[in-house]
């Protein structure tokens, strides 16, 4: 076969990410809440960036008034000093995954502390020259910047093997968005990396839900079902991306403790120990709620005892075998048959590898008169969100669209609910 792929030489540019990744346009926008919210670091990371409301907070068809901006402001302001606290009392490096454009590197470097920000590629090449440039010579030696994706073992690997001793790894903001395939496989690649190194995970995303209640309903009582689902189709409009339903998040919807007992059961499953710590045991006087009416500050802090962060640990009594999902390099065999590509798949199609598949396709597409895509998953591990966003792509580039053949059920359970064509 004439191999028509090259991944050498070929240029992934920033846009190439982008479009790829758009999720990251969320980072943006949590970062301007911030600095409404009153933290100085992120408004200082705003100005270098130029950053506006209208760019940050308004999607593609909904622009964001002041109760919405106002509502999740707060709500970042608790995120943020939370994680930020327990990150803060864990004494071990601190690993933002993702980090997006969080100011804590200013912080926890102005303190003398060490601190690695992990994320997507198409956000650290945004946020790290920003970051850098606001701190000394000696606040840069603490703090440092990886490009990964959380279900590609071998880029989380890489980024930690830098780091000696335990870590504490922070998740805010990224559970929501990942399929349970994708949970699957970064909930693996977490308890490798903390089997090797020590330390914990810390995330606030499975009981995200409560905390967004509690706030929009304390400020604004009967409109908080219209202010939730406002907010989220905006986040949903701006990131192009939409939350998933998951075993691990928990739905505020339906049996809300059959959901608890779900969330709580999965990470059982996937070899960890649990411990739910209360907001309320780690919140400090927030910014955004100075100004508030005292009655609506108190209602909120009293309603964080019910509400809990995830301390997450391995559990070393769990002997079960971690599979290999996440671990596959990608690979791509590609020719040219008439109007048809012929592409057979290897490895992991992820949120590092997705660009190099789109740069190859559009080169590809631009050189020949293509109708269909025609490709053969049998070596094909996994499928993430990124990856599918690629294949849509070129789906809705060709007439006669992509079909996959020999997919495994991890593989079509991702083109589930697509018109992506198995045989």
């Amino acid at each position: 076969m004439n191999n028509v792929f090259s991944f050498e030489g070929i240029e992934i540019n920033q846009d190439l990410l982008e479009r790829t990744n758009p999720i990251f346009n969320t980072a943006r926008m949590t970062l301007f809440q911030l600095a409404v919210a009153g933290h100085d670091d992120a408004m200082d990371i705003v100005e270098k960036l130029n950053l506006t409301k209208e760019d940050t907070q308004n999607s593609k068809t909904v622009k964001a008034d002041e109760d919405d901006l106002f509502v999740n402001s707060v709500i970042m302001d608790v995120r943020y000093f939370t994680s930020g606290k327990l990150a803060k009392e864990s004494g071990l490096t601190v690993v933002d995954l993702p980090c997006g454009f969080t100011p804590r590197a200013l912080e926890f470097s102005k303190s003398g502390r060490k601190y690695v920000g992990m994320d997507l590629p198409a956000t650290i090449n945004e946020v790290e020259p920003a970051i850098m440039s606001l701190l000394d010579e000696n606040q840069k030696k603490l703090v440092s910047f990886e490009g990964v994706d959380a279900t590609n073992y071998q880029s989380l690997k890489s980024a930690f093997d830098k780091i000696d001793g335990e870590v504490c790894i922070t998740t805010e903001g990224l559970l929501m968005y990942l399929t349970n395939s994708e949970m699957d496989v970064m909930c693996d690649n977490i308890k490798k990396i903390l089997q090797e190194h020590g330390g914990y995970w810390i995330t606030l995303d499975p009981e995200i839900s409560f905390l967004y209640v509690l706030i929009v309903k304390a400020f604004y009582g009967d409109r908080t079902r219209e202010i939730m689902y406002r907010s989220r189709f905006r986040i949903e409009d701006k990131s192009d991306v939409k939350a998933v339903r998951n075993t691990i998040t928990v739905r505020v919807v339906g049996d809300v403790q059959e959901n608890m007992r779900n969330a709580i059961n999965y990470i059982a499953s996937r070899g960890f120990k649990l411990e739910r710590i209360p907001f309320a045991d780690h919140v400090p006087e927030f910014k955004s709620l100075k100004n508030a009416d005292p009655k609506i500050a108190d209602h909120i802090k009293e309603g964080l005892k019910r509400v809990c962060i995830w301390k997450i640990s391995v559990d070393e009594s769990d002997k079960e075998e971690i599979s290999d999902s996440g671990t596959e390099s990608f690979d791509a065999d590609a020719s040219i048959d008439g109007d048809m590509l012929n592409l057979i798949m290897s490895g992991n199609l992820d949120s590092l590898s997705a660009p190099n598949l789109l740069a190859n396709y559009e080169k590809i597409k631009k050189d020949n008169a293509l109708r269909s895509v025609m490709i053969d998953c049998s070596k094909l591990e996994y499928v993430s969100s990124a990856g599918l966003r690629v294949l849509l792509i070129m789906h809705d580039g060709c007439r006669g669209g992509v079909v996959m053949k020999s997919c495994n059920e991890r593989v079509r359970e991702v083109l589930s609910d697509t018109d992506i064509k198995i045989k």
